[in-house]
């Protein structure tokens, strides 16, 4: 949502640092809501447990949104299956016996979610329903206008909701299926942008950890809100569009547990796209982190250093 009277500032530095894009048509104005609460720094709210050790198969299906009539937001969701649906979205393989956090991700600008399914899958299998919307006017085919992630937290706020409701939806493959006491957000750049904006201006206290890829705090700020919800920060230290420090700045202003995978010479985003050693690095990481952070997994948690490790192409800076 917009927040602040300079908004056109806020426009342009997004367009500078976003990819370059044209403004494009108006940016949708909503009303401010009240200001969040301030941070907290407690333990994580998620109890120990243990996070599923086998490997699920993946199911994938669409829903069609649409946030007060004038924000169509179809949603692409990942979920732990019993049967292999082939990958068809028109077809809802049943899913696997269990109840399994959400995750909720923001692709970047001009992105669309079936671009990170390489990574998502994977999460899936893992044991997570991953939720992931198109958003109106960043997501492909959109008008490209950068200054709309503003609106983009409370897009993901109202798809998360929507998604929870199926728990109780007769009939649906989902039923009963999801923990709505587990949930995180997770996005690439203006995604990331987004998933920030989803602790600070626009804090979803339903939140309990965060993942942010190549993402700055343009335009959503750093006034980390609420109950303490770790953060994992992955960004690549030769990212030519949103710069390695912007991202490490924004990670240095989280109070709360944070690590921050650093990839020497990784790029703006490249790794999450395309299948190789470097997304495995980052799969594996970025699962840990999800295992324990929504499971309550502490083994998960120790395993963190070794997986970021593997193969020599990240380090991680480890405060959790």
């Amino acid at each position: 949502m917009l927040r602040r009277p300079a908004a056109l500032v806020t426009a342009a530095l997004l367009t500078a640092g976003l990819a370059g894009c044209s403004g494009g048509a108006a940016p949708v104005q909503r009303p401010a809501p009240s200001a969040p609460p301030k941070a907290t720094t407690p333990a994580p709210r998620v109890a120990a447990g243990h996070a599923p050790a086998e490997s699920f198969a993946v199911g994938v299906r669409q829903l069609q949104l649409n946030r007060d009539g004038d924000r169509p937001l179809p949603v692409t969701v990942w979920y732990p299956a019993r049967g292999d649906a082939g990958g068809d979205p028109e077809r809802s393989a049943p899913a696997a016996v269990g109840r399994f956090p959400v995750v909720m991700f923001s692709h970047g600008l001009g992105g669309r979610p079936e671009d990170y399914q390489l990574l998502l899958s994977r999460w899936a299998a893992a044991g997570f329903v991953v939720a992931a919307p198109k958003f109106p006017h960043t997501g492909a085919g959109g008008d490209g206008n950068p200054l709309d992630v503003l609106n983009q937290p409370a897009d993901v706020s109202y798809a998360l909701t929507q998604v929870l409701a199926l728990n109780g939806k007769a009939g649906d493959p989902l039923r009963g299926r999801l923990d709505p006491d587990r949930v995180a957000a997770a996005g690439h750049s203006a995604g990331g942008v987004t998933t920030i904006g989803l602790f600070t201006a626009g804090r979803d206290e339903r939140l309990d950890a965060g993942i942010v890829f190549a993402g700055t705090a343009l335009g959503v700020g750093t006034a980390f809100a609420g109950a303490a919800a770790p953060q994992l920060f992955v960004h690549g230290e030769a990212d030519e569009v949103v710069s390695y420090a912007s991202g490490k700045a924004v990670y240095d202003a989280v109070p709360w547990p944070k690590a921050m995978l650093s990839l020497p010479k990784g790029d703006h985003g490249r790794a999450l796209l395309s299948d190789g050693t470097a997304l495995r690095v980052v799969a594996d990481t970025t699962v840990e982190f999800l295992r324990w952070t929504l499971y309550g997994d502490a083994a998960a948690k120790k395993r963190l250093p070794a997986d970021a490790a593997r193969g020599g192409l990240a380090t991680l800076d480890d405060h959790l």
